[in-house]
C-alpha cells in the first residue's frame, strides 16, 4: 500500500472496533494531529490517519496493545513509517519502540490528554468544548483523582520531547478536538438533550 487514506483507516478502525468510546477517542486524536500537523507545516493527511489508527488494536487485544496493531497493519501492507508512528505511542507503556519524529511524539504527548479534556468537558455544565479554557483542564489536571486513567507523567514527557509547555500542549489539544465536537458530542448538544429531558 502507497499511502493509506482517511477511508481505508477508519474502515480498518471500524474492523476492529465497536465501542463509540474508542472510536470518539480516536475521532479526537485524529482532530487534534490533523490541527498539529497543519500549525506544524506537516502533512495533514498522514498524521490524521495515524491518529485514527493509534489504537487499532485496543478493543479485542487489550494485552498486546499496539503489537497486534504492529501486526495488522503490516498484513495490510502500510508502509512502515506509519507501523513506527502507532507503535511507538506505546513507548515504555507496552512497547520499547521511541518516538522519534516530530508527529511520534505528537501522538505520545496527546493520546492520553484527549481522555482528560474529554472529562473535563463531560463535568461542564455545558458539556461543550466550545467554551472550554485551559485553566479548566488546569485546574482538574491538579486534582489526581480525577481522569486517573490519563497518565500526567506521559503527557508531560511528551510535551517536554516537543518542547512546549503543557499549557500550550492543552490549548492545541483543545483546539483540535474543538474541530470535531459536532462528531465527539462535545458541541453542547449532550447539555440540551438533558434541558430537554430527551
Amino acid at each position: 500500500m502507497d499511502r493509506p487514506d482517511r477511508e481505508e483507516a477508519f474502515a480498518l478502525l471500524r474492523e476492529f472496533n465497536h465501542s463509540e468510546n474508542l472510536i470518539k477517542h480516536a475521532l479526537a486524536v485524529e482532530g487534534v494531529m490533523r490541527h498539529m500537523a497543519k500549525v506544524r507545516g506537516e502533512d495533514e493527511e498522514k498524521w490524521g490517519v495515524i491518529g485514527l489508527v493509534h489504537d487499532l488494536d485496543y478493543e479485542r487485544y487489550p494485552d498486546q496493545h499496539c503489537h497486534k496493531a504492529e501486526e495488522i497493519l503490516r498484513e495490510r501492507d502500510w508502509p512502515e513509517e506509519y507501523i513506527h508512528a502507532v507503535v511507538s505511542h506505546g513507548w515504555e507503556i507496552c512497547t520499547d519502540v521511541e518516538p522519534t519524529h516530530v508527529m511520534e511524539k505528537a501522538l505520545y504527548a496527546i493520546d492520553e490528554l484527549t481522555g482528560l479534556v474529554t472529562a473535563v468537558v463531560l463535568v461542564r455544565p455545558s458539556k461543550s468544548l466550545m467554551d472550554l479554557k485551559v485553566k479548566s483542564v488546569k485546574k482538574k489536571w491538579k486534582d489526581r483523582s480525577f481522569a486517573a486513567g490519563a497518565n500526567r507523567e506521559i503527557i508531560e514527557k511528551g510535551a517536554g520531547m516537543l518542547g512546549v509547555e503543557v499549557s500550550d500542549l492543552i490549548g492545541e489539544v483543545i483546539e483540535g478536538m474543538q474541530a470535531v465536537a459536532a462528531d465527539l458530542g462535545l458541541d453542547g448538544s449532550l447539555a440540551e438533550g438533558i434541558e430537554g429531558g430527551a
